[in-house]
């Protein structure tokens, strides 16, 4: 195993991606208020940041709108920045997502984020049921043309939309006459070099998912820099990579939560509800040969351990990757435990305790 930094000495941003994961035998309002106090523990304890993503149809996740979470978490926190990670913009106006995240921008400025992919977050009946056609990832780019345009109010003479505004947002405020507000960091979210490849065209930050399988991180990560056009929200390349991750300080209980996760997935493989089962469950579960290997691959995805076991893992990725932040993709049946990884991560690198 590879040594790791000795506390204090991170050498690189952390933060956190919630999928708001509902174990079985717990309510979605006893998820929200766990995830409430997780964001909470993540701003005292030092973290850069803390988003949430976009999924439907999973008893497994409960925020299909991570805006509205967002903007009970805007009055829950006063210093961290806050995030989707992300919106799944074929599935919306971009109108519609200017307007919402204006809304949030006025509720805490300078502290939001807007990632942005194009995956459905779902399955194919789902994404149907949402109105999103089976071309809608052709018409991405364009949508963050336009959404983008919505949020800065500078679509050029002659576009459609020209006239039209979101707001909150500079529209409103010059029309208000107060100064003009800031908008939302606006990210492009990915785990292909085609998401690369867009982010460096935009010249916007750009945010890698390595919790998706096996993704061919550093060949995006090398289309990213190389292609990267300075725009006026961001003059160098920023990239940051999410992994998912489980620290406790018995390494057992770290991997039996992983095997949780690991579990909906195979679940979801098998065109089974994404549900988060109990570690006990999982472990008097028959699997088969095949479904063995599939949830061995997944634990050892899901990075696991001591803190020290997953500081080493994630020192290691950001060795091979040069990413500016890691963001913990926090995992398993139990809240508990999740909280527990942010405060062993972050008393391992001497994060500040507020």
């Amino acid at each position: 195993m590879a040594p790791t930094s000795p506390a204090g000495t991170a050498p690189f941003a952390l933060s956190v991606l919630d999928n708001a994961h509902t174990g079985v035998g717990q309510t979605a309002a006893e998820a929200f208020g766990e995830i409430i106090a997780l964001a909470r523990l993540a701003e005292r304890r030092g973290y850069r940041r803390f988003w949430m993503s976009e999924h439907h149809a999973m008893p497994g996740a409960s925020t299909s709108s991570p805006q509205l979470m967002l903007a009970r978490l805007t009055g829950e926190t006063e210093r961290i920045r806050l995030g989707a990670g992300g919106v799944m913009l074929p599935n919306h106006a971009p109108l519609v997502i200017a307007e919402q995240f204006g809304m949030l921008e006025a509720l805490a400025p300078g502290r939001i984020d807007l990632g942005l992919g194009r995956a459905p977050g779902t399955d194919p009946a789902t994404a149907a049921a949402l109105r999103r056609g089976a071309d809608a990832n052709d018409g991405f780019p364009d949508q963050v043309d336009e959404l983008l345009g919505f949020l800065s109010d500078d679509f050029p003479e002659g576009h459609p939309y020209r006239h039209v505004h979101a707001a909150p947002g500079p529209w409103q405020a010059e029309q208000n006459r107060v100064a003009r507000p800031g908008i939302p960091q606006a990210w492009v979210l990915g785990s292909s070099p085609y998401s690369a490849q867009l982010a460096a065209h935009l010249g916007r930050p750009y945010a890698f998912a390595l919790q998706f399988g096996d993704a061919d991180v550093d060949t995006a990560m090398r289309i990213y820099r190389e292609r990267f056009r300075p725009s006026e929200q961001l003059q160098e390349p920023y990239t940051l990579l999410s992994v998912p991750a489980v620290a406790h300080d018995d390494p057992g209980e770290a991997r039996r939560q992983a095997r949780s996760a690991a579990m909906a997935m195979l679940r979801m493989f098998k065109r089974e509800p994404y549900a988060v089962l109990p570690p006990e469950e999982v472990e008097a579960y028959p699997a088969t040969a095949q479904e063995e290997q599939v949830l061995d691959v997944y634990t050892e995805r899901f990075t696991n351990g001591t803190a020290a076991d997953v500081a080493a893992a994630l020192e290691r990725l950001h060795d091979r990757t040069q990413v500016d932040e890691l963001m913990l993709v926090v995992m398993g049946h139990s809240r508990r435990t999740q909280a527990r990884t942010l405060e062993l991560l972050a008393d391992h690198y001497g994060l500040p305790d507020a």
